[in-house]
């Protein structure tokens, strides 16, 4: 007659828990890790977005005070963004016997197309006074 230990098959439940829990972190780990990959791209992305709608300021406003054009509309490639910059003149007002204009200038950069897991833009705004042509 063989007697039945209770204890029999403890070591495999246990082994199998091990496991799990392994698992359970390693993929935990894999997750944080490639999240924060995509964090640090997606941050990187950002500025170059912010730079490349700067950029597109810089340009409208050189085009605006001294070529006197402002396009209500106009697309410009920097850097792989795509960059429209939208230009609006008021005025012209006078102060001190000098006529001038103020013009408004906005640039959207944008990286990949809307909707789309990599899509990045940014929007920066400003104003500029040129003289009346």
């Amino acid at each position: 007659m063989k007697i039945l230990d209770s204890r029999q098959g403890f070591s495999i439940v246990t082994a199998i828990f091990i496991l799990l829990v392994l698992a359970v972190l390693g993929v935990f780990m894999i997750t944080l890790s490639v999240v924060q990959s995509r964090t640090s791209l997606w941050a990187l992305q950002g500025a170059r977005a912010y730079h490349a709608a700067r950029s597109g300021l810089e340009w409208g406003g050189y085009q605006a005070v001294v070529n006197s054009a402002c396009n209500t509309s106009s697309t410009l490639t920097v850097n792989d963004f795509t960059v429209t910059l939208g230009c609006q003149a008021e005025g012209p007002f006078t102060e001190g016997g000098q006529s001038y204009l103020v013009y408004r200038l906005t640039s959207l950069a944008e990286w990949d197309s809307y909707g789309s897991d990599m899509y990045v833009s940014r929007q920066l705004s400003s104003r500029v006074t040129g003289a009346v042509p």
